[in-house]
């Protein structure tokens, strides 16, 4: 290990202030039923008749001054979807808080994600096996996988390892996706009379999971920090050699969540929040005027450079895009993979309606190729294969070949291309994502210990000092909403979107003119471990604004 790995592992996590006292803590149930997305939502109880009522929990400690007797529990941990910042972090927290609970608990992890529990695939989780994983980054201590349990075969076969393996309970760190499923697991588990609980873990870079009770998805202050800082980088740069312009496309699926804290944060010329191209309705063509008009204005100032931030799924969002995306989605399946590449494209424009045809031809031959890979195992698109930056590039020069030759740019363009994402997703954890992920950790023992299922643990006052924080449970099914995938309609926990009338967004529409032509960059330092609190401690510019 390297000298900083070392030191790292030395880090004790900081924990709110109630559970210092984590033996004694008993669960209060809310008494009124949270307004959620499934309020009123016959659907949705009709599929969760056992969980569609739960409430929210949050934690007490108990009067009896000796606390309750914990029973030994054996729980099983898995990583389900991406990586993110701060996971070993979660399964440390929840194998001390197991041990402090009861020392004869135990904790298995299933290998490579979800595929692990089909195979009953694990290892046991000791203190040896995680003396050199605490606060580091990445999830190889079990790796993970993107396998959906989703069939009646694959709820049996993970019914029998639970029974198997005597399962008292299993915590899914996942992002909406995975505990969407963990949302039906538990439900199936309590109509097949299965003991095992289910609980859920907020985890996931792009920010998407996130709602009234889950503040912020654990991995996104990591990764915007670190996104953050190689704009910095690339803003220095920019204003050094005074003749690139920089397309920056970032990692976030389907929300601008990171392209927003990213702006924020840095300050580049012109940042494009996917939300607000739907909402105003603009096509790909507009957004590609809009670039162009900053390029020749920059350039009637002699400022032949700039940084642009572009959302990874920009095309989702663009007016005539997204038709085509929805449509292509339906057309996708395991046999186009079996095309050549003309037999593919040809087969594409032959079945889209004429609306998406036009756009389709509108891309050049590899952005249509990238269009028709396929779809990821919960039926999205795999934006992060889409060379958005790219594209845009290539639509930008030809806009701006245009321009020269009527006279009306007179400038130099060089563009240069980046993509950041996988930079961020397996990084050593900020102190904040280190606190957070041991806290959920924890919260996912006690939940367990009390014999709770079907619900994510959750900490609320996140902008505050971690003796602050608040601990407690909001039931999966509450996130719940019927949504259309892959032509079906399904349950799934719903997105949250960038709030184009919240604090962060409006903070951005305030300054984002002067950032335009005006070089107001910010050069965001690398993340810091070590120092004083103000530097080491700092939490996001959306979490900040959000609290104010």
């Amino acid at each position: 290990m390297t000298p900083f790995a070392k030191e790292r592992l030395a880090y004790t996590p900081k924990v709110p202030k109630l559970l210092h006292h984590l033996p004694s803590l008993q669960i209060e149930i809310s008494r009124s039923r949270r307004l959620g997305c499934n309020e009123k939502n016959p659907a949705i109880d009709a599929l969760f008749p056992h969980t569609s009522q739960f409430l929210p929990i949050k934690f007490i400690e108990n009067s009896d001054p000796n606390g309750d007797t914990r029973k030994k529990i054996k729980v099983a941990v898995v990583f389900s979807g991406g990586q993110a910042p701060g996971g070993h972090n979660v399964v440390a927290g929840l194998f001390d808080a197991l041990k402090l609970l009861n020392s004869e608990s135990s904790l298995i992890g299933f290998l490579q994600g979800p595929e692990g529990i089909l195979k009953n695939n694990y290892i046991e989780i000791t203190e040896n096996t995680l003396l050199k994983v605490r606060n580091q980054g990445g999830f190889d201590l079990l790796g993970s996988g993107r396998t959906k349990i989703e069939t009646e075969e694959q709820f049996s076969k993970a019914c029998e390892v639970a029974r198997s393996e005597k399962l008292d309970g299993l915590v899914i760190i996942g992002g909406d996706d995975s505990n969407t499923n963990a949302a039906f697991l538990a439900e199936y588990f309590l109509q097949q009379g299965i003991a095992t609980k289910i609980i859920g873990i907020p985890k996931t870079i792009d920010g998407d999971l996130k709602n009234e009770d889950i503040q912020i998805s654990f991995g996104f202050d990591t990764a915007s920090k670190i996104f953050s800082n190689l704009i910095g980088n690339i803003q220095r740069d920019a204003l050094s050699a005074k003749k690139y312009t920089h397309f920056i496309k970032l990692m976030g699926r389907s929300a601008s969540h990171i392209a927003l804290e990213c702006a924020l944060k840095a300050q580049p010329n012109l940042t494009i929040i996917g939300e607000e191209v739907e909402d105003s309705k603009k096509s790909l063509q507009k957004i590609i005027q809009e670039i162009s008009d900053l390029i020749v204005e920059r350039s009637k100032v002699s400022k032949n450079y700039g940084v642009i931030v572009i959302p990874e799924g920009l095309l989702e969002f663009c007016d005539d895009c997204k038709a085509l995306i929805k449509e292509l989605n339906l057309l996708v399946d395991g046999n186009i993979a079996t095309k050549s590449e003309d037999e593919k494209i040809h087969f594409a424009i032959n079945a889209l309606s004429e609306k998406a045809k036009e756009c389709f031809s509108l891309f050049p031959k590899e952005t249509q190729l990238q269009l028709l890979l396929e779809r990821d195992p919960h039926g999205n698109i795999n934006v992060s294969k889409i060379e958005t930056e790219q594209l845009v590039i290539k639509m930008v020069e030809s806009e701006l070949k245009k321009r020269k030759k009527n006279g009306s740019f007179t400038g130099k363009f060089s563009p240069q291309p980046h993509f950041y994402g996988y930079e961020g997703r397996a990084a050593t954890p900020t102190n904040f994502d280190a606190n957070y992920c041991y806290t959920l950790g924890n919260i996912a023992a006690l939940l367990l210990a009390v014999n709770q299922t079907g619900y994510m643990a959750c900490v609320k006052n996140l902008h505050l000092e971690v003796e602050a924080w608040e601990i407690g449970a909001v039931p999966l099914t509450s996130m719940l909403h019927i949504e259309e995938r892959q032509g079906k309609e399904k349950a799934v926990i719903k997105k949250k979107f960038v709030d184009l009338k919240g604090a962060p967004f409006k903070d951005f529409e305030k300054n984002r003119v002067e950032w335009s032509i005006n070089d107001h960059y910010l050069f965001p330092e690398p993340i810091q471990f070590f120092g004083p609190s103000s530097i080491i401690d700092g939490i996001t510019k959306t979490l900040e604004l959000e609290s104010i």
